[in-house]
Protein backbone atom coordinates (compact mmCIF):
# COMPACT_ATOMS: atom_id res chain seq x y z
CA UNK A 1 0.00 0.00 0.00
CA UNK A 2 1.43 3.58 -0.82
CA UNK A 3 1.42 5.98 2.11
CA UNK A 4 -0.98 8.68 2.24
CA UNK A 5 1.80 11.35 1.39
CA UNK A 6 2.82 9.80 -1.73
CA UNK A 7 -0.28 9.52 -3.38
CA UNK A 8 -1.51 11.56 -6.19
CA UNK A 9 -5.36 12.42 -5.58
CA UNK A 10 -6.24 15.63 -6.98
CA UNK A 11 -7.35 16.09 -10.40
CA UNK A 12 -4.56 19.43 -11.04
CA UNK A 13 -1.81 17.24 -10.12
CA UNK A 14 -2.51 14.61 -12.32
CA UNK A 15 -3.17 17.20 -15.66
CA UNK A 16 0.01 19.25 -14.30
CA UNK A 17 2.22 15.94 -14.23
CA UNK A 18 0.69 14.89 -17.81
CA UNK A 19 1.34 18.74 -19.11
CA UNK A 20 4.54 18.81 -17.64
CA UNK A 21 6.41 15.28 -18.96
CA UNK A 22 6.03 13.21 -22.17
CA UNK A 23 5.08 9.79 -21.50
CA UNK A 24 7.00 6.27 -22.05
CA UNK A 25 5.68 3.14 -23.04
CA UNK A 26 6.72 -0.05 -21.20
CA UNK A 27 5.69 -2.84 -23.22
CA UNK A 28 2.40 -2.38 -24.51
CA UNK A 29 0.95 -2.41 -21.01
CA UNK A 30 1.76 0.64 -19.24
CA UNK A 31 2.55 4.64 -19.99
CA UNK A 32 4.82 6.13 -17.38
CA UNK A 33 4.15 10.09 -16.71
CA UNK A 34 7.56 11.00 -14.42
CA UNK A 35 7.34 15.10 -14.06
CA UNK A 36 9.93 16.81 -11.09
CA UNK A 37 8.29 19.14 -8.55
CA UNK A 38 6.79 22.17 -9.81
CA UNK A 39 8.50 25.16 -8.28
CA UNK A 40 5.77 27.20 -8.97
CA UNK A 41 3.75 25.28 -6.39
CA UNK A 42 3.88 27.62 -2.84
CA UNK A 43 1.90 24.94 -0.77
CA UNK A 44 5.24 22.95 -0.20
CA UNK A 45 8.93 22.88 -0.97
CA UNK A 46 9.71 20.39 -3.10
CA UNK A 47 12.58 18.93 -1.28
CA UNK A 48 10.77 18.20 1.84
CA UNK A 49 7.78 16.29 -0.10
CA UNK A 50 7.61 12.63 -0.42
CA UNK A 51 7.78 11.23 -4.80
CA UNK A 52 4.03 10.64 -5.17
CA UNK A 53 2.24 8.51 -7.78
CA UNK A 54 -0.60 8.33 -9.02
CA UNK A 55 -2.64 5.86 -11.48
CA UNK A 56 -5.06 5.54 -14.31
CA UNK A 57 -6.62 2.61 -15.39
CA UNK A 58 -9.78 3.75 -17.79
CA UNK A 59 -12.48 1.60 -18.95
CA UNK A 60 -10.88 0.21 -21.90
CA UNK A 61 -9.18 -1.97 -19.72
CA UNK A 62 -12.00 -4.07 -18.42
CA UNK A 63 -14.63 -4.00 -15.78
CA UNK A 64 -14.18 -2.45 -12.45
CA UNK A 65 -13.27 -6.08 -11.32
CA UNK A 66 -10.42 -6.34 -14.05
CA UNK A 67 -9.56 -2.32 -13.62
CA UNK A 68 -9.29 -2.59 -9.50
CA UNK A 69 -7.43 -5.88 -10.04
CA UNK A 70 -4.59 -3.96 -11.97
CA UNK A 71 -4.63 -0.77 -10.21
CA UNK A 72 -4.18 -2.89 -7.29
CA UNK A 73 -1.09 -4.92 -8.85
CA UNK A 74 0.28 -1.49 -10.17
CA UNK A 75 0.01 0.23 -6.52
CA UNK A 76 2.29 -2.52 -4.58
CA UNK A 77 4.67 -2.84 -7.83
CA UNK A 78 4.92 1.27 -7.18
CA UNK A 79 5.42 1.01 -3.41
CA UNK A 80 8.46 -1.01 -3.51
CA UNK A 81 10.14 1.43 -6.05
CA UNK A 82 9.00 4.62 -3.86
CA UNK A 83 12.64 4.09 -2.50
CA UNK A 84 14.92 5.02 -5.85
CA UNK A 85 12.69 8.12 -6.54
CA UNK A 86 13.78 11.38 -6.09
CA UNK A 87 11.82 13.68 -3.64
CA UNK A 88 8.95 15.74 -5.27
CA UNK A 89 8.84 14.07 -8.45
CA UNK A 90 5.59 13.34 -9.61
CA UNK A 91 5.08 9.73 -11.80
CA UNK A 92 1.59 9.02 -13.30
CA UNK A 93 1.16 5.38 -14.37
CA UNK A 94 -1.85 4.33 -17.19
CA UNK A 95 -2.59 0.84 -17.45
CA UNK A 96 -3.29 0.37 -21.37
CA UNK A 97 -5.87 -2.31 -22.26
CA UNK A 98 -3.07 -5.41 -22.44
CA UNK A 99 -2.49 -4.94 -18.89
CA UNK A 100 -5.71 -6.65 -18.13
CA UNK A 101 -4.64 -10.18 -19.29
CA UNK A 102 -0.55 -9.24 -17.98
CA UNK A 103 0.42 -11.01 -14.98
CA UNK A 104 2.19 -9.52 -12.11
CA UNK A 105 5.86 -10.81 -13.61
CA UNK A 106 4.50 -8.38 -16.65
CA UNK A 107 3.71 -5.45 -14.84
CA UNK A 108 6.57 -5.29 -12.56
CA UNK A 109 9.02 -5.64 -16.08
CA UNK A 110 7.28 -3.07 -17.51
CA UNK A 111 6.99 -0.55 -14.88
CA UNK A 112 11.00 -1.13 -13.91
CA UNK A 113 11.78 -0.54 -17.20
CA UNK A 114 9.84 2.52 -17.72
CA UNK A 115 10.83 4.20 -14.22
CA UNK A 116 14.83 3.58 -15.36
CA UNK A 117 14.63 5.39 -18.46
CA UNK A 118 14.97 9.23 -17.74
CA UNK A 119 11.86 11.14 -17.91
CA UNK A 120 12.19 13.65 -21.01
CA UNK A 121 10.63 16.84 -19.67
CA UNK A 122 9.14 19.41 -22.20
CA UNK A 123 12.13 22.09 -22.06
CA UNK A 124 10.49 25.82 -20.67
CA UNK A 125 9.65 27.70 -23.62
CA UNK A 126 12.16 30.94 -23.64
CA UNK A 127 11.35 33.96 -25.93
CA UNK A 128 14.17 34.04 -28.51
CA UNK A 129 16.31 37.22 -28.68
CA UNK A 130 15.73 39.31 -31.62
CA UNK A 131 18.92 40.39 -33.34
Amino acid sequence: MLPAGSRLRRRADFTSTLRRSRGVRAGGLLVVHVAAADPADPSEPAASRHPQVGFVVSRAVGPAVTRNRVRRRLRHLAAGRLGGLPAGVRVVVRALPASATATFSQLDVALARALEVPPKTRPPTRPTAVR
